[in-house]
């Protein structure tokens, strides 16, 4: 069981911890967006930034969440140095996710004033991949991944067509730390019927959501006759 230090105090934890479960357990926060303990540590967000020194080797700021614990490392949680680095970190990513109140209680905490960053819409995804791998790792489907790169990154279905694999069940809205995904998007990734259903895709004509039926119904008043004309036969 490797021994370390963390803000001045010695721990031992068992092998296999990141630096960021040992921070946890003991009770020292450290902020996270796209760690989640049901998941793989992913890395993205670059919250959980930590100052790790193990001599000889000289400090150095690195992701807490995939970094393991070491025998005799020396490690500071809210140095001069990890409050720089996630002061800006908060300032990128509330370039797009500026009304994120996450976000905001963590400007508040870090002192940033004002973005110096902005994108042309507000965009609350922050790319953290919660959603993308909560679908493959707890759902066991993979419908949805990060498609294109720079600036044009996102968070989608394959080519960008309606998934024949979503079941809907509604984890990535659940997993969002934004409320990026809400549950009305899900009609975006689903598709009701396989790729080689002879149905076609439809939406229904009240909500504009998809119909789960494969008959379709053209007209409201259709639908409402019929409703009315079943409820006659049962009296």
């Amino acid at each position: 069981m490797p021994k370390l230090t963390i803000n001045g105090s010695e721990i031992q934890v068992p092998e296999g911890r990141s630096v960021l479960e040992a921070c946890r357990e003991h009770g020292i926060p450290v902020p996270t967006l796209c760690y989640h303990p049901a998941l793989e540590p992913y890395g993205a967000c670059r919250l959980c930034m930590v100052e790790v020194s193990s001599p000889p080797r000289p400090s150095r700021l690195v992701a807490s969440c995939v970094h393991p614990c070491e025998e005799d490392a020396v490690i500071e949680t809210d140095s001069e140095a990890v409050r720089k680095s996630r002061k800006t970190t908060i300032e990128l990513l509330l370039a797009g996710a500026h009304n994120d109140p996450m976000l905001l209680a963590l400007a508040e905490e870090y002192g940033v004033k004002e973005i110096r960053f902005t994108l042309p819409e507000e965009d609350l995804c922050v790319l953290c991949g919660l959603c993308v791998r909560a679908c493959r790792e707890i759902v066991g489907v993979g419908a949805i991944s990060l498609i294109n790169r720079g600036m044009a990154r996102k968070v989608s279905t394959p080519f960008q067509i309606a998934s024949s694999t979503c079941i809907a069940c509604g984890t990535c809205v659940l997993i969002c730390p934004t409320d990026a995904i809400k549950l009305k998007d899900i009609t975006h990734f689903h598709s009701v019927h396989g790729a080689d259903s002879e149905f076609e895709r439809v939406y229904c004509q009240i909500c504009d959501d998809v119909d789960l039926s494969p008959v379709v119904i053209q007209d409201v008043d259709v639908l409402v006759g019929a409703k009315v004309d079943q409820e006659a036969d049962l009296e």
